[in-house]
């Protein structure tokens, strides 16, 4: 509970908090588009090289390989799960239920940086090859998503009406979105630099983060709480499945570290990528490939309630669920 409180009581989290208070009071702070994209790229460039470097010094883990493919398999099974639950009593179509289940099934890069950030003040340290895992688990339930939407509309003779799946244009959204790719880039770059070069840059990438986290957060939870505001199609029901399927996915990851060994802050790390959502790779993809989806409500799910819920509530929660193993 301790742990708990403290996470609750940090800086980055009532940063976010201040963010969607401001925006709710419809306040005119606001954070420049350009300035919150420049802070995005250097948290992604530095949690890469951390971990990077952290790969460096401690060598290859086996498991390192059985957590990769283990995140592979369920960043493509998750959408299934909730497909049929966002079917079933979301009563969304065939096309905007594989859309939001994509969602569901990738991983948020911010919530992933805000959960080793709040991991690493409790004292617990993930091994930094999730980086790695993190990068292997945003593309499959991209695919899987446009698999469901494909195989129902396929079954009403309108397969054509997907446009991009199988094209130039998708795949390049989905293996070389800017995020990814600078957090793979800095992950190699640090495990071929090693901590002599890391001390170059230490300054930058250390004593600052927490403070550029901090803003960013920020401007997230002003988008956040005005998406919120925006949303037209969402009712109680989807908004009450944005907060139930990161718990099922999460409840899924602590069964699956607890089957390939994981413990401790790796654990933690394992659980909050499952449990959390994509709202920037995936809606990119997602609008080339359907252009029928309702992209408006996958990021009024992903980003207006489940990101602030794994904020807030979900990285406290998914860290004590990983102290149970």
């Amino acid at each position: 509970m301790a742990d708990i409180a403290a996470t609750l009581l940090s800086p980055v989290v009532l940063f976010f908090v201040l963010g969607a208070l401001a925006a709710f009071a419809r306040s005119d702070l606001e954070i420049p588009e350009a300035v919150a994209k420049g802070m995005s790229l250097y948290l992604m460039a530095a949690i890469g090289l951390k971990g990077g470097i952290e790969v460096s010094a401690a060598g290859f883990e086996p498991q390192m390989l059985s957590t990769g493919l283990a995140g592979l398999l369920l960043s493509f099974g998750l959408p299934f799960i909730g497909f049929a639950l966002l079917r079933s009593l979301g009563r969304l179509d065939a096309v905007d239920a594989g859309a939001v289940a994509a969602h569901y099934g990738s991983v948020s890069v911010v919530t992933f940086v805000t959960g080793i950030a709040v991991l690493q003040g409790n004292g617990s340290q993930p091994a930094g090859w999730m980086v790695a895992v993190l990068a292997l688990m945003e593309t499959p339930a991209i695919i899987a998503g446009l698999v469901l939407a494909r195989g129902s509309l396929a079954n009403l003779g309108r397969t054509r009406n997907i446009e991009g799946f199988g094209e130039h244009s998708i795949w390049r959204e989905v293996l070389l979105n800017g995020p990814v790719v600078l957090l793979v880039g800095a992950f190699l770059i640090g495990i071929l630099t090693g901590k002599g070069g890391y001390e170059q840059v230490a300054f930058f990438f250390t004593d600052l983060f927490r403070g550029v986290l901090c803003l960013f957060l920020l401007s997230m939870g002003l988008l956040a709480a005005r998406r919120l505001r925006e949303a037209r199609s969402l009712t109680p029901t989807l908004a009450l499945l944005a907060i139930v399927l990161p718990l099922v996915n999460a409840a899924i990851g602590l069964a699956v570290a607890a089957l390939i060994g994981l413990s401790g802050g790796t654990a933690a790390a394992f659980i909050i990528l499952c449990a959390s959502a994509s709202y920037i790779a995936v809606p990119a993809a997602i609008s080339l490939a359907l252009p029928r989806a309702d992209i408006g409500l996958c990021l009024a799910m992903s980003l207006a309630i489940t990101f602030p819920f794994n904020i807030i509530l979900g990285i406290p929660l998914y860290s004590w669920m990983a102290s149970l193993l």
